[in-house]
């Protein structure tokens, strides 16, 4: 039966266990990182049904290399400077004064508790520092904590993948230089000298060379991604051909300069990236996994699970705490981030890595770093997850209502929708691929996002604190019924609507289902393009507060044909949506947004009307586009 097992079958095992892992992860909206290092372990040290050493063999560290290569290329990817300028002082603090103290306090248990030489423990330090989106926005979506705890969390999450890898590697230069370094301290440290020069050289290099060909335009659109792709692959290559073991450094360096350079569109790159870190990911975890030697770990016992207290209770809360004096952050806020710092997708691909290389220069105990690192990861994120929540609400730091609205389409119709919410300090953000229609929204002063909210990087950047409330509103039908199925794991169902589209002349056959749109947006007969032909013609959104003296059915009486009620608000300040699908009727106190189709005619109206209708009135908000 054995020789019935080749490498293709094992390959595509790996990838439908990944799958799997993906899928269990979305459904349970856990850290997928967990599945995936679970299921390694059992398929290997328990198990013993993978092998990556034996059906791999010589392959199995080029291949890791280079995975990890790419990696930490499309991490580095989303480090934008003046994102550091933009998070605020707390997050700067973090990823820079934090994650040196978290490092040294790591470092130093890990030499007192586990006894690794302090080479090795400085380099377990290094890697443990690093947590990630792909672990923090997870958490994020079932904790619910305020906005100013989720966006900490989330920026750090984001910086500190980049800033941690490199730290990271120039960590292990130093071990790799001060091991190559027969002649001493000062051999080693020209090694090392070496091996950076090298690597930022080479990094600068190919990051300036990928730069200018896009910006120039010497690669057509559609070859960017393969360009970039096999630059990365050769800078890496190149650079431990120049100075062995500074290709990481190398590639880290390049995607920080083309996430830096000024007139280039780095985003169908980043696209791509995206899914192929996914696919590497998924892969990569399960083999790192199976090759992990459970029996040392579970022989050191108590020290480890001392360790990881230490990283629990007082490296984090340590740098926390550092970090955030003298900001507007109270103490409430600062328990909750402090208990929470799940290690991710970066440390584990880069411990073992660096426990392959370290093995194959004679350190014995390499492969106790990325056994301790994985373990680490497994800790952190399960113990924070079954927590996290609880101790937010001991602290009373969960977001108390989600009463914003996360809008789809930057549109003419959304904008001026967009505007009223606004003014009504409904907490609102807009999202929207077209670079021209964000802008003309952030022009009117609101919260916008450009990106494409089914992609893996704007996935785990979005922000839904506090936003409880979904509008589709694009004039593609098939588009906002893959939104509205995509969001049905975050916005509860009656919560989810969309502006309907007129039907095409196919078959219903060829027709989406009625019942994965989400529930209509205002009465029956209202599509997109009606909308926009009225918006164009000069139809304004406005907004109009109910009286016991003037209430609902005589608003709808007066306002005849020349009025679409939309929204609503209620005392409370909670979003009602009127839809066909859920019907209410609005009380006095509450506030009507509503779509004035014909101005001069209700002013002729109001004119008319005289006290009664200025009496009714008194509340609108003159909120126009």
């Amino acid at each position: 039966m054995q020789h019935l097992i080749t490498p293709a079958l094992i390959f595509s095992g790996v990838a439908l266990v990944s799958l799997v892992c993906q899928l269990g992860a979305w459904r349970l909206r856990l850290p997928a990182i967990l599945f995936l290092l679970l299921a390694g372990i059992l398929l290997g040290p328990v198990a013993g049904l993978l092998s990556p050493d034996d059906f791999l063999g010589e392959l199995l560290f080029p291949l890791v290399s280079l995975c990890v290569a790419l990696i930490l290329f499309e991490g580095s990817l989303t480090l934008k400077f003046e994102q550091l300028k933009e998070t605020g002082t707390v997050v700067r603090r973090l990823v820079t004064l934090g994650a040196l103290v978290t490092w040294g306090v790591i470092s130093v248990a890990c030499h007192w508790l586990i006894g690794l030489d302090p080479g090795l423990s400085a380099l377990f330090g290094a890697l443990v520092v690093v947590t990630g989106p792909t672990v923090i926005v997870p958490m994020l979506r079932t904790l619910r904590a305020t906005q100013r705890i989720s966006r900490v969390l989330r920026w750090e999450g984001i910086l500190i993948d980049p800033i941690g890898a490199l730290l990271a590697v120039l960590v292990y230069e130093w071990i790799a230089a001060q091991s190559a370094g027969d002649s001493g301290l000062l051999a080693g440290s020209l090694i090392f000298f070496k091996v950076v020069c090298y690597g930022t050289v080479a990094g600068v290099a190919g990051g300036a060379l990928m730069a200018t060909a896009m910006r120039r335009r010497w690669i057509p659109e559609y070859l960017e991604v393969l360009a970039s792709l096999t630059l990365v692959l050769v800078t890496f290559t190149l650079a431990n051909e120049l100075a062995h073991e500074s290709g990481l450094l190398a590639v880290t360096v390049m995607g920080i300069w083309l996430a830096n350079a000024r007139g280039v569109d780095i985003e169908e790159i980043l696209v791509f990236k995206e899914h192929l870190s996914v696919l590497l990911i998924s892969g990569l975890f399960i083999l790192l996994a199976a090759r992990l030697d459970l029996d040392a770990l579970l022989a050191l016992g108590l020290p480890a699970l001392a360790l990881l207290l230490v990283i629990q209770f007082v490296a984090r809360p340590l740098a926390v705490w550092i970090s955030s004096l003298g900001s507007e952050l109270n103490w409430r806020e600062r328990a909750l981030i402090a208990w929470i710092g799940p290690r991710g997708i970066v440390a584990a691909a880069v411990s073992a890595l660096f426990a392959l290389r370290l093995e194959q220069a004679g350190y014995e105990d390499a492969a106790l770093v990325s056994a301790l690192t994985f373990a680490v990861i497994i800790g952190t994120v399960v113990f924070q997850s079954a927590t996290a929540r609880t101790v937010a609400r001991l602290l009373g730091v969960t977001e108390p209502e989600r009463r914003g609205v996360l809008m789809i389409g930057a549109n003419a119709v959304a904008r001026a929708l967009g505007e009223v919410l606004q003014k009504l300090e409904v907490p609102l953000l807009v999202v929207d691929t077209h670079w021209e229609s964000i802008s003309q929204a952030r022009m009117k002063g609101l919260r916008t996002l450009r990106g494409n909210p089914l992609s893996a990087q704007v996935d785990s950047i979005l922000d839904l604190t506090g936003l409880g409330t979904l509008l589709t509103m694009t004039p593609e039908r098939e588009r906002n019924a893959l939104l509205n199925q995509h969001f049905r794991r975050d916005f509860a169902a009656h919560r989810i609507y969309t502006v309907r589209n007129e039907r095409s002349g196919a078959s219903e056959r060829l027709q989406i289902s009625s019942r994965h749109e989400g529930a209509p947006l205002g009465p029956e007969g209202l599509t997109f393009s009606k909308l926009s032909s009225l918006v164009s013609q000069g139809a304004r959104f406005k907004a109009t507060t109910l009286t016991e003296d003037f209430g609902f059915s005589q608003w709808q009486q007066e306002a005849g044909k020349g009025r679409i009620a939309l929204l609503a608000l209620t005392p409370e300040r909670r979003v009602r949506v009127f839809s066909p699908a859920q019907p209410f009727e609005p009380a006095a106190d509450w506030t009507l947004i509503y779509l004035e189709t014909e101005p001069e005619s209700a002013a002729r109206r109001n004119a008319e009307k005289g006290e009664k209708t200025e009496k009714g009135d008194s509340g609108e908000a003159q909120a126009s586009e």
